[in-house]
């Protein structure tokens, strides 16, 4: 997958430089080393060009980084995160950089993997976690909580305030596993400007749940706005946005053009179109992002591999963990 984890990993490592090439693996490489991947390789070439702090993706990258790649690529070191990556031997897939001191760290993102997103979507089929599986968690893939502090967001946050002549569009909804529609859809309303400024309301997770039902969101309203913010084409957030587009909303961020794809668009609790105010002003547009994908659409994806999946998450863990016992034991 391609998750505000990663984003903030890409963050990290675009401070350590001046240049970010990122390489992405080819659907092959993960089914071979990981599990099925969720998202294709297309869509996460699109997803990982789409993050705000990415100069140039690298398609095709080999999963061992080696120094031939690195100079390749006129790249003076490689940055990953603090967790460990495993080739199917079990070794090491840095050694080698690391050897050569061509190798920095950052910190890696507690509360989301994909594994955790994996489970979570998994829990729609059955409304329980199941206790099969080695006994122990590993730290890097166990679930755990995500916790929103103010830093993370002013990490995330362009800052950028409107300037004139910026034309400044709003955009709602619940952007939940931010994917390469929500890309697409944006990057479309980007183009209607000559200046764009995007602003993304977000729905509360309460709100998303009454139209979207099931246990939608799959991502909570904090882990929305990272990956919201994470996207190049977005310049703020409203965090919890009113499901009607109210004329105190349009007013507030002189907003001139509202748009909406070409999802449907479910009545507010009351009935009526949650964008009659936009239409009546006549500032609203429909458009179309060319994508079919949905968050359902990916959810189904995952409960179809769902074996799977949840053989990818076992192996992996216990692979994670018996690593640990291994540095444990050389301790």
């Amino acid at each position: 997958m391609v998750h505000y984890g990663h984003s903030n990993q890409l963050r990290q490592a675009r401070a350590m430089g001046d240049y970010l090439i990122v390489g992405v693996h080819t659907d092959e490489e993960i089914a071979k080393h990981k599990g099925p991947p969720v998202f294709t390789q297309e869509e996460r070439y699109k997803m990982v060009q789409a993050i705000k702090w990415v100069d140039e993706i690298a398609p095709g990258a080999p999963y061992v980084t080696t120094l031939e790649t690195l100079d390749k690529y006129s790249c003076d070191f490689c940055v990953h995160g603090d967790d460990i990556t495993l080739t199917i031997d079990g070794k090491d897939t840095y050694e080698e950089v690391k050897t050569a001191g061509r190798y920095r760290e950052c910190k890696r993102t507690q509360g989301v993997s994909t594994t955790d997103l994996v489970g979570r979507m998994l829990l729609m089929t059955k409304a329980h976690h199941s206790n099969i599986g080695p006994k122990g968690h590993s730290p890097w893939t166990g679930v755990s909580q995500f916790l929103q502090t103010s830093q993370k967001i002013i990490q995330f946050a362009s800052g950028k305030e409107p300037e004139p002549g910026d034309t400044i569009i709003y955009v709602a909804g619940a952007f939940d596993l931010f994917h390469v529609g929500h890309v697409d859809f944006l990057e479309k309303v980007h183009q209607l400007a000559e200046k764009p400024y995007i602003i993304a309301g977000l729905h509360f997770d309460q709100e998303v749940n009454r139209y979207k039902g099931k246990n939608y969101p799959i991502m909570n309203i904090h882990e929305r706005t990272l990956s919201v913010l994470a996207c190049r084409y977005v310049s703020e957030v409203v965090i919890g946005a009113p499901y009607a587009v109210t004329a105190d909303l349009l007013d507030h961020f002189r907003v001139t053009l509202v748009c909406h794809g070409m999802t449907e668009v479910v009545p507010d609790k009351d009935g009526s179109d949650p964008y009659e105010e936009p239409k009546r002003r006549g500032i609203f547009q429909l458009v179309d992002s060319g994508s079919n994908l949905t968050t359902d659409i990916i959810v189904q994806r995952i409960i179809k591999n769902r074996l799977e999946f949840e053989a990818r998450n076992q192996k992996k863990e216990a692979k994670e963990l018996a690593v640990l016992e291994a540095m444990r034991r050389l301790e």
